[in-house]
């Protein structure tokens, strides 16, 4: 599902305009990347929960040549899902 498809699904289930459901989608990306930008988690209970993770440097090879190269340490963004999330995509199927 990609962006253009989140804003038709919210328009529709909410009964709002697509530019305002773009609105909404775009307020929330905003809101999310500001606080794992300062370092703090954004939690949505029963879906789960964005962490920033720090990763530090380490050592790499180019696929192609094989030589070594260093990846600087950085920061990025684990998932960890939540419980209803969880039994949502792993119930039993029923035949």
């Amino acid at each position: 599902m990609n962006k253009a498809e989140i804003i038709e699904a919210l328009a529709q289930r909410t009964g709002l305009k697509k530019s305002k459901a773009r609105q909404v989608l775009d307020a929330y990306t905003s809101i999310a990347t500001e606080s794992l930008s300062n370092h703090e988690e954004v939690v949505l209970i029963g879906f789960g929960t964005l962490k920033p993770y720090a990763q530090k440097e380490r050592l790499a090879r180019n696929p192609k040549t094989g030589t070594p190269a260093m990846i600087p340490c950085r920061t990025t963004v684990k998932f960890k899902p939540g419980k209803y999330l969880l039994d949502a995509i792993n119930k039993p199927e029923t035949k």
